[in-house]
């Protein structure tokens, strides 16, 4: 027994069911995170040393670069899911919720699109 209209049934105007799709996604950012956090701190450990110089050479190398780029576009998107729930759950005043999810939004995108370009000016040569 449906409590839903045939109406509603048809148009499919019920639950959004955006929440599962949420919750997967987090659920995969972490598990992306967790090899790309291990490769991260393994291959900084390996190194002889943490100058400016040894750094500057892995960072170049391609599978390095590429590596880095995505772990910070994972922790980044990771990051903003997380405080998307902890924001929508406990800030009550729509005015409020809106303007903290957009300025969550936004700082998220910059540290991501900062860092990642970041990354690419190391692993092209051109860092000073």
């Amino acid at each position: 027994m449906s409590l839903s209209s045939p109406l509603r049934q048809v148009l499919g105007t019920g639950p959004a069911h955006s929440g599962v799709h949420h919750w997967w996604v987090q659920r995969l950012t972490s598990i992306a995170l967790v090899p790309l956090s291990v490769w991260f701190v393994v291959s900084l450990w390996c190194l002889p040393g943490l100058d400016h110089a040894t750094v500057t050479a892995w960072l170049r190398q391609s599978w390095t670069a590429l590596l880095m780029i995505l772990f910070v576009l994972t922790a980044a998107w990771h990051s903003n899911l997380g405080l998307q729930v902890i924001i929508e759950d406990y800030v009550h005043g729509a005015g409020s919720r809106t303007l903290l999810l957009v300025l969550v939004r936004f700082l998220n995108v910059l540290v991501a699109a900062a860092a990642a370009f970041a990354v690419l000016k190391v692993a092209f040569g051109s860092a000073a």
